[in-house]
């Protein structure tokens, strides 16, 4: 692999992972997404990720309406040499279609989305299957058993789950482990400088547990990358999930505490924001979206950056407890 990046276990199973994780959100079909590219403007990027070492990948059925698959799939074979050289991640949850079962996390659902992901993508088998959300018209008994027989069939090699109330993920957990079915090994929710609420319950369950930790939007969705520049993004007007996600006002303090490190250190917000995310007790591999060369390398670079204790703490000291947002 190429020096410089690293790799560790996705928690406590022995799936070994880069320490950046890159998502495939950022491609897929841009009259869906506008800030979404196209295959042919991914795959310079991907190349460029892999070249880095780069070998965890992540995407959703939902990302594109499965657009965001299609492409990840084409790209990833013409990348890689090997299927085995890379970790390829998808999700179910999210409607797929206006019926009734098109959603959710039914036994027909996942069955149905798991061999629908696995045409898009081009593969025999993902190496992790994430429940996008929890399901509160699905008995978790259902769900579990499902996941399992996914694994059983060979069509998934690990289970993760994104976010959740942490007494839901416990309790997802203790029923796996009541019939012997197979258990969630990831953790991926939303986590970074202006949102920690996860340091609350979930991250210290995960470490209990030995689960590892795979943060969404660890850039705050760019609003950390922009530290200390007043430039915007096309993301930056088209996506309404910053606005309901982060309150200007309220990050601001966070946001100028990045910039000054940042000026400090000589090295671009992003790295400051990431390489705290990185060394964050329990934090495996952070999501980072990329439709820039640049946005490839300084996730890359933060890897290798160390902030000391003085910088985290003064990053960290002018966070506010905040609303839960999934």
């Amino acid at each position: 692999m190429v020096s410089g990046m690293d790799y560790t276990r996705l928690g406590d199973s022995g799936l070994k992972v880069s320490r950046v994780c890159l998502g495939m959100m950022s491609y897929g079909d841009p009259d869906r997404q506008k800030w979404a590219l196209p295959q042919d403007a991914a795959e310079p990027l991907v190349r460029r990720a892999a070249d880095a070492g780069v070998t965890f990948f992540d995407t959703a059925n939902v990302y594109s309406r499965g657009e965001s698959e299609v492409v990840t799939g084409n790209v990833l074979r013409g990348v890689f040499p090997r299927r085995e050289d890379y970790v390829l991640a998808t999700k179910v949850y999210f409607p797929m279609g206006k019926g009734v079962n098109d959603r959710g996390l039914s036994r027909k659902h996942i069955l149905d989305s798991v061999d629908a992901s696995l045409k898009r993508l081009g593969t025999d088998y993902v190496d992790l299957y994430q429940i996008h959300r929890w399901d509160d018209e699905t008995p978790i008994e259902e769900t579990m058993e499902a996941l399992h027989d996914v694994v059983r069939a060979g069509k998934a090699r690990y289970l993760g789950a994104s976010s959740m109330w942490a007494w839901q993920f416990a309790k997802a957990q203790h029923v796996a482990e009541t019939h012997g079915w197979t258990k969630f090994v990831s953790m991926q929710n939303h986590y970074n400088l202006l949102y920690r609420e996860e340091e609350r319950e979930m991250l210290p369950l995960c470490a209990d547990q030995g689960v590892g930790v795979i943060p969404w939007s660890p850039l705050a969705r760019g609003v950390l990358a922009r530290a200390g520049s007043a430039a915007t993004t096309v993301r930056t007007g088209s996506d309404e999930r910053i606005d309901y996600l982060y309150d200007p006002e309220n990050d601001k303090l966070v946001v100028d505490r990045v910039a000054q490190v940042a000026r400090q250190r000589d090295l671009p917000a992003a790295q400051i924001a990431l390489a705290w995310l990185l060394h964050r007790p329990g934090v495996t591999a952070p999501i980072v979206g990329a439709t820039k060369e640049r946005h490839v390398d300084d996730a890359v670079a933060a890897v290798s950056v160390s902030l000391s204790a003085e910088e985290s703490a003064f990053l960290e000291e002018p966070y506010r407890a905040r609303e839960v947002r999934f």
